[in-house]
């Protein structure tokens, strides 16, 4: 009897010794698919050890395996946050993996065969909870599926009609499929039926994607009688224990002028610096001298400066961008937004005084108005104004800004950011991956200013153009700049401009139907 017993044991321990180690497959397989690794294919078959991990297990089981999942996915995502901060790093994971243990313990209602309506049912389902997650809580909407093709131009093309989420569901469609094809049966004859049958439609909706992919890449942009705008952009490179010390000012603003100056020997018509490259605050009596060095230097060089700058307005302090003319004068300023909680604001802080102690960085007010800027280009037969507006720092995750900026009236987007608080890690690159999502859902052209990198060009196919990097290859924590021309005019508005989230819509009605079908099915 004794032996017996240790027997199952055993068996017991052995399948879940398996089951875990399938989870920690998919969990890294999913990592790998993220920036800095980039091996975008994994993403496309990351979810199947998971799928049979929690296939015909108890809902305890099923949702500890997806959350187990989903706290490996997130530490391998979001490791950088332990520069900032531990204890946030620890309380995020622990929410964001939520999500993996809900998807889980959803779909292992499904039978393990799965029907077509499946085949859209899981997928939907997981973009649901990709856009709760990106709007709950002020949302964060960081390491979508779908932005683990940002370097995949074929693929990421349908944003411009569904958005990131459109990736997203494709993705998770594949792995869906290639799940099925993994654990035929054929015992039962309509059941082989029925997966032959979802498996030829999800091949189907995936070949008409890169299709669509492969139209869009081989369009001929409409560039007739367009006057292009050179834009420069400068990397200062300003490591962040310097930032605010009042003995860097003169460091960090010589180093701007003098790499300003190197640029604009291409004659830009647009300099952009970082987000709060000032290293003074606006309309602060002591740091004057700061701001008229830049009015200075805009008229010197014969070029508009956009300068990313902390600015105190009465008793506020915003997180700003501010445009000077080649007469050195502001002519408009943005305030950022949408601002990072417990970054740039502390949530429910006279509530919860304690959330004081989790982020000690800042405490700033948020802008209101959707801010358009224009410039107008030194060539003498530029018949009109360039307008453009700013991203800062992480407002390229929330693509609904994109989408109202360019509504009213952006020819091209521009996000200029500060990733120096998190090292040399892969975070400026999964940041990179919003950007470029963000440009092909508007098919405009997106120019990044980052303090300590990636800096580039991105075009609104999504190819990454004119990146700042030294010699060898390195585009973080280097200094540089670079110039390059880009198109604003004649470029329509796209479908997922105009209409945004309606493909959130379409998922939402599959998943209810699914599981309206489900109730009927049992009853």
């Amino acid at each position: 009897m004794l032996r017996k017993i240790k027997s199952v044991f055993s068996f017991q321990f052995s399948v879940f010794r398996k089951e875990i180690f399938l989870c920690l497959l998919s969990a890294v397989l999913l990592i790998l698919s993220f920036p800095r690794f980039n091996i975008e294919f994994f993403a496309w078959v990351g979810f199947v050890p998971l799928f049979f991990a929690i296939q015909n297990k108890s809902k305890c089981k099923v949702f500890f395996l997806s959350y187990l999942t989903g706290i490996i996915f997130w530490l391998g995502i979001i490791y950088w946050l332990i520069h900032v901060t531990f204890i946030g790093l620890i309380f995020l994971v622990l929410y964001l993996a939520l999500y993996f243990g809900i998807f889980g313990l959803i779909i292992s209602t499904i039978d393990h065969r799965l029907s077509t309506i499946d085949a859209l049912f899981i997928p939907s389902l997981w973009v649901i909870l990709e856009y709760i997650r990106s709007h709950l809580f002020t949302g964060f909407g960081w390491a979508l599926l779908g932005y683990s093709q940002y370097l995949n131009l074929v693929s990421i093309q349908i944003a411009d009609i569904t958005g990131v989420y459109g990736v997203s569901f494709l993705i998770m469609t594949v792995n869906v499929a290639i799940k099925e094809v993994l654990g035929f049966r054929s015992e039962v004859l309509g059941r082989k039926k029925q997966a032959v049958f979802m498996i030829m439609f999800c091949s189907v909706f995936f070949i008409g994607a890169l299709l669509y992919g492969y139209y869009r890449l081989n369009q001929t942009p409409n560039t007739q009688h367009q006057t292009p705008i050179k834009v420069s952009i400068i990397q200062g490179n300003i490591p962040q224990e310097l930032k605010w010390q009042s003995y860097s000012q003169e460091f960090i603003l010589d180093r701007y002028i003098k790499l300003s100056k190197e640029a604009s020997l291409h004659k830009p018509d647009l300099i952009i610096w970082p987000e709060a490259s000032s290293s003074g605050f606006l309309f602060k009596q002591a740091d004057a001298w700061i701001f008229q060095n830049m009015f200075n230097l805009a008229k010197e060089l014969k070029a508009n400066l956009l300068i990313g700058t902390i600015v105190i307005d009465k008793s506020d302090y915003f997180n700003s961008v501010v445009l000077i003319d080649s007469y050195g004068a502001i002519i408009k300023r943005y305030d950022k937004i949408h601002l990072v909680p417990f970054g740039e604001y502390i949530p429910l802080k006279r509530t919860l005084p304690f959330l004081k102690t989790i982020v000690p960085i800042g405490d700033f007010a948020g802008g209101r108005e959707y801010t358009v800027f224009k410039v107008t280009s030194r060539k003498p037969q530029a018949a009109s104004q360039d307008s453009f507006s700013v991203l800062i720092c992480f407002e390229d995750l929330f693509p609904e800004l994109s989408r109202r900026f360019v509504k009213n009236g952006a020819g091209f987007m521009v996000n200029i950011t500060n990733d120096a608080w998190f090292g040399r890690t892969s975070s400026p690159f999964q940041h990179l991956a919003l950007s470029v999502m963000r440009a092909v859902e508007n098919r405009r052209f997106l120019v990044r200013a980052a303090n300590t990198g990636v800096s580039c060009f991105i075009t609104p196919e999504g190819a990454i153009k004119s990146l700042v990097s030294d010699n060898k290859g390195r585009a973080i924590f280097i200094t540089g700049h670079k110039t390059a021309d880009i198109s604003t005019q004649s470029r329509s508005i796209t479908f997922y401009t105009r209409h945004g989230d309606v493909f959130i819509l379409a998922c939402l009605i599959l998943v209810i139907y699914g599981i309206i079908s489900k109730d009927r099915k049992r009853g």
